[in-house]
């Protein structure tokens, strides 16, 4: 049993499908055999949780790691005891719920930062809602790095063997134009290499998309190819990386997709994040709802590791029954992946 790694699980926002996922994820008796995993978050809120699910599980109240039993069928809770459930209202965006959602991410941050947890792994929040109880981000992404004072890192999606880094993320279009630099660049390159080995490709082969139709077509369209990112390729492969581009990405995320590569750089979240979602995500017309939502969010450059759901908080369905948790359960196998993978290495 101590061998295996432990595994920080937040609820998310407690008024979205976060903790629903949580616990269905916990109902797979393979998590129990690859982890220890601890649910961070409120006590109240998963038995209610596991209560609409009609769920026989038993919920473990604790307040310290130590009193976590990780047994199947008891779901252990880290209880921040911060959310009353007569104010809750599911599928609404409010200053509690954003404040609850918050508090289990900074301390699922402080626990592993600790030593006492050896992976973290996010539900959903909403952005409004954290935004709303005070708490400026953009995101998960930007907490970790704020939290852990990391300057250098990046998202990077995996779904199966399609990988993709983005050089920027949760900005304006326009703004993430103008982040596209040489130096921005070949730190999402280097990242992307690392993590392609953390994850056992020693020498992976690494595409670095276009930012302009065409990659610019030889500059009739914007100069950014010309200007940063090839300089960036050419500096990668002097540095020893296996690397291609600026590839123009109508034609290189097919052949990602198809193998061809083992990771991908975007320049910009949408032009990562379409692609990738196509590829995991599937729609059902006729139930009205998502069958399949799958992939893996994975933060780079942290001290610590941290993956997490690659869906938001679905607000519609929450408290419906009805969310899928493939997403988290993969979330939380990349998390002990990582986990081992970073005890081998020490």
């Amino acid at each position: 049993m101590k061998t295996k790694p432990i595994i920080g699980i937040t609820m998310g926002d407690p008024a979205s499908i976060g903790p629903e996922i949580a616990i269905k994820a916990l109902q797979s008796e393979e998590i129990y055999d690859i982890c220890r995993p601890i649910v961070i978050g409120d006590y109240n809120v998963i038995k209610n949780a596991c209560h609409m699910l009609n769920l026989s599980f038993s919920v473990n109240r604790i307040n310290h790691i130590n009193q976590s039993e990780y047994n199947y069928g008891k779901i252990d809770v880290y209880d921040l005891n911060n959310v009353d459930l007569s104010k809750l209202k599911q599928g609404e965006i409010s200053i509690e719920a954003g404040k609850a959602a918050f508090e289990s991410v900074a301390k699922v941050i402080e626990l592993a930062q600790a030593g006492s947890i050896d992976a973290t792994v996010t539900g959903p929040i909403n952005k409004e809602s954290i935004n709303r109880a005070g708490y400026h981000y953009s995101g998960h992404t930007e907490i970790y790095a704020h939290l852990t004072n990391t300057k250098k890192y990046g998202m990077l999606l995996v779904e199966n063997n399609f990988r993709v880094i983005h050089v920027s993320t949760h900005v304006s279009l326009r703004d993430a134009c103008d982040l596209v630099k040489k130096e921005r660049i070949l730190d999402t390159i280097e990242l992307l290499h690392n993590a392609c080995q953390q994850l056992g490709l020693q020498n992976p082969k690494i595409a670095v998309a276009g930012l302009n139709p065409h990659s610019s077509d030889g500059g009739l369209f914007g100069n950014e190819e010309k200007l940063e990112i090839i300089p960036a390729v050419e500096e990668a492969k002097k540095r020893g990386y296996l690397v291609e581009g600026p590839i123009p990405a109508d034609s290189l995320f097919p052949k990602a997709i198809g193998g061809v590569y083992d990771g991908i750089v975007a320049m910009y979240h949408d032009q990562g994040h379409i692609p990738f979602k196509l590829v995991g995500f599937s729609w059902d017309n006729n139930l009205h709802k998502m069958k399949s939502v799958s992939g893996v969010n994975i933060t780079l450059g942290l001290p610590i590791i941290r993956t997490s759901v690659d869906h938001g908080t679905a607000m519609e369905i929450a408290g419906k029954g009805i969310a899928s948790p493939d997403a988290m359960i993969l979330a939380i196998k990349y998390a002990v992946k990582l986990s081992n993978s970073r005890k081998i290495q020490e």
